[in-house]
């Protein structure tokens, strides 16, 4: 693979281009895993006003980490795909491969981030768990924020990525998804259901599929550039049976849950199920589509939809009468 030399002078980029790098737009789907696992664990953490108090607390630092963590990534993302030639000049959406930021001070942003994830991640761990006596999962929690922090970095910087070699799909339902809901989860409850992993595969599933529409739309100069994304591997007309499967199982997921295991707990659901039908569409469209450049408006729908459903799950479990 041909790497290009990213800018690697002092250009520290101007407000609005270190808001364009930082992708608001990916906040609201990184929110999506907190927002589930909040829900899910409302209704079995609470038993006082005061241990609802601490619940929003702990809740919110779990937020700030994962969304700073998100921004990082996104950096990191920016950085990478400079350096290894994923992207040229031609991205004028990308701050170091345009030239808007140097890759020295996008490298600086970088180490700011694992930072401040690393501090605000422990500082949470510590505050929920402690007095609990729960050391050996507070230490599984940092070592897996400390693997986060390391996957944010690695998918598209450094030596080898991983994202390169089609293992970015992984990564995404992993952190998304089983880690990312459980994980909070366990940390408002202090308890552990493997059932989590239901939800945490609905959040993981299509976080993953909008990975997939967004290698899907850039398939062709990642293959030039020697990006071997699942897409590259399995090819275009593949990918769009992969996208299927992706939701289909997430929503299976879903189902299985809220309304199996979990049945007649839950208020909403049917308003959660017709944003189902905005999917049901978005997987018609995208197999018709033709060229790649068409999918860029369902990234954000998919995006959206689906913390949108979070949402809606985090409403409905505040609905809960507290436990006495």
């Amino acid at each position: 693979m041909n790497k290009p030399k990213a800018s690697g002078g002092s250009r520290s980029g101007s407000a609005s281009d270190w808001i364009q790098a930082a992708r608001l737009r990916t906040l609201p789907l990184a929110a999506a895993c907190v927002l589930t696992g909040g829900a899910v664990a409302r209704s079995r953490a609470m038993t006082t006003p005061e241990t609802e108090e601490r619940f929003w607390w702990v809740f919110g630092g779990i937020l700030l980490t994962v969304l700073v963590l998100q921004v990082l990534s996104n950096f990191a993302n920016d950085l990478g795909d400079a350096e290894n030639g994923a992207d040229d000049e031609s991205r004028t959406d990308r701050a170091v491969a345009s030239g808007r930021i140097s890759a020295r001070a996008m490298r600086v942003a970088v180490i700011g981030g694992a930072v401040k994830s690393l501090i605000f991640g422990v500082a949470t761990v510590v505050f929920a768990l402690w007095g609990t006596g729960l050391l050996g999962p507070a230490a599984l929690l940092v070592g897996l924020g400390g693997a986060g922090i390391v996957a944010a970095y690695k998918y598209t910087a450094g030596e080898n990525p991983y994202g390169y070699r089609g293992l970015g799909d992984l990564a995404v339902f992993l952190f998304f998804g089983w880690i990312g809901v459980g994980g909070t989860a366990f940390l408002l409850t202090h308890t552990w259901d493997w059932a989590w992993l239901l939800p945490g595969t609905f959040v993981g599933a299509l976080s993953t599929a909008v990975l997939n529409l967004n290698n899907m739309r850039d398939h062709v100069k990642d293959a030039e550039a020697g990006k071997g994304t699942l897409v590259t591997k399995m090819g275009f007309e593949m990918a769009k049976n992969y996208h299927l499967l992706l939701f289909a199982v997430g929503w299976g997921a879903f189902l299985a849950f809220f309304a199996g295991v979990e049945a007649g707990r839950w208020t909403g659901l049917f308003w959660m199920a017709l944003l189902g039908l905005v999917h049901l569409k978005h997987l018609g469209g995208v197999r018709g589509v033709k060229s790649p450049a068409d999918l860029d408006p369902e990234l954000k729908k998919i995006a959206l939809s689906t913390a949108v459903v979070a949402l809606f799950l985090l409403l409905s479990a505040i609905n809960y009468p507290l436990p006495a």
